[in-house]
């Protein structure tokens, strides 16, 4: 079947097969062939659902008029924009998976991930599976896999049963369900500056009023926090406090004691985003291990760890708004993937998940170490010198506006994260956001170095 798909790639993908042209019929296939008319059957459909063949009602199957080439990203559209904002980043860089230099992007390598333990956790489970793999999953979630978060948040010194959990699917679905029901038009949230550029979309179209509390090397700024809550009263503060997106700073201990005494003075909420939580080498204590779940509300994902396609991540707060985001999530989407929450739970106990997680941070320590040299010696200012997870955030002394500078990287094939994408308000900015996994081609400093 495989032999007969990749026959008619070739045959589109050279012109030989032109758009709307007819191809034989499943039973003329099989006879010129020497293949069964089911095996036919099954390459027709495999092409069919790849968008190549169109089939028509007693009249056969035809080349689809637009081609495969409809499916690849737009290079010249990529390389041609000129504003850079979270709708650009939507639709630029998250089609730009196969860019070879690609310092701008916010995932890990693939190299780095456990792809044999995937695939083996998708046969076992094709085979051995616990339970129908049809249907719709509990209100809240995979109850083992419940289980299992809750003994890791234990080890975060968090205590958090399986019934203060709510699965999701991943972290920015978390974030979604958490701004539409906390977040009134015209209430005012708070958020990192700079922070997480989909928060910053999703709060403008609920129609927040977003306040930007500036971050320094060891965290958000107490003293400029302490004037902004002078003058507004937030609903709640979206923050990603351990190894921060984009600055890769994390809190300090006592700033982390200021601000939650703040925030228990002033009555708010916090939305602690903490995807990288595993890839903290130095174990530090989340916001939600000091204030138990009382004003803290913690966002977690193995997206980071296990893998981005799954979309697994969850939700751990007060018990009270448990059950209101529950009814909320059915409301909105149903239940999450009960799929992709079996799938983590294997990964996550077949005993290979500390081994891949110790070569994460191994892989990433490194890779902190030669970019943060790299860049330093391309004339590179960098924000801190924090040396872990995935993120560097640096200026170029001789530009002021980074989207300028990332403009004409585009035009070397190089696609950089301009820090206008971090800011909320969108202010001109020449700080920009490099990831560590890919900052490994010379094509980059020397690109740097030159301008």
């Amino acid at each position: 079947m495989q032999r007969i798909v990749d026959h008619f790639h070739t045959l589109i993908d050279t012109g030989k097969l032109h758009s709307g042209m007819k191809i034989p019929s499943i039973r003329n296939f099989a006879e010129s062939h020497g293949v069964s008319v089911s095996t036919v059957v099954d390459a027709y459909d495999r092409l069919v659902a790849e968008g190549l063949l169109v089939p028509r009602q007693n009249a056969g199957f035809f080349v689809r008029s637009f081609g495969h080439a409809a499916y690849l990203c737009d290079d010249s559209a990529q390389k041609n924009a000129g504003s850079f904002d979270s709708r650009w980043m939507l639709n630029r860089i998250w089609q730009s998976h196969d860019v070879e230099i690609n310092p701008g992007c916010g995932w890990l390598p693939p190299r780095w991930m456990d792809e044999e333990g995937l695939r083996r956790t998708m046969r076992t489970m094709s085979l051995h599976a616990n339970g129908s793999m049809v249907g719709y999953g509990t209100p809240k979630g995979y109850l083992p896999l419940r289980w299992k978060i809750s003994d890791w948040l234990s080890l975060q010194e968090i205590f958090c049963p399986p019934d203060q959990l709510l699965m999701t699917t991943g972290a920015a679905h978390a974030l979604g369900i958490l701004i539409q029901h906390l977040v009134k038009p015209g209430d005012t949230v708070f958020v990192d500056r700079p922070g997480y550029s989909l928060v910053f979309a999703h709060l403008k179209r609920m129609g927040a009023n977003v306040i930007g509390v500036p971050w320094t090397p060891s965290g958000p700024d107490i003293a400029v926090l302490a004037q902004l809550l002078a003058q507004h009263s937030p609903r709640a503060w979206f923050t990603n406090a351990r190894l921060h997106n984009p600055t890769g700073a994390s809190c300090s201990t006592p700033t982390a004691h200021k601000l939650l005494q703040l925030c228990a003075q002033h009555d708010f909420l916090i939305v602690e985003d903490d995807v990288c939580a595993e890839l903290d080498s130095a174990a530090r204590r989340p916001l939600a291990s000091m204030d138990q779940l009382e004003r803290v509300i913690y966002v977690g994902s193995f997206s980071k760890t296990v893998s981005p396609a799954m979309r697994v991540g969850y939700i751990a707060a007060h018990p009270d708004l448990i059950e209101d985001l529950t009814q909320f999530k059915m409301i909105t989407g149903l239940t999450s993937s009960e799929v992709g929450e079996r799938f983590v739970y294997q990964m996550l106990t077949d005993g290979r998940h500390r081994k891949h997680l110790k070569g994460l941070r191994e892989n990433l320590a490194r890779a902190q170490q030669d970019a943060r040299r790299k860049l330093a010696e391309a004339g590179m200012v960098l924000f801190n010198d924090a040396s872990e997870g995935m993120f560097v955030w640096a200026r170029h002394p001789a530009h002021d506006d980074s989207r300028a500078l990332s403009s004409r990287a585009l035009d070397r094939d190089i696609y950089l994260a301009p820090g206008q994408l971090f800011i909320h308000d969108d202010q001109v900015t020449p700080w920009m956001r490099f990831n560590v996994g890919y900052c490994d081609h010379d094509a980059l400093f020397d690109f740097l170095a030159g301008v």
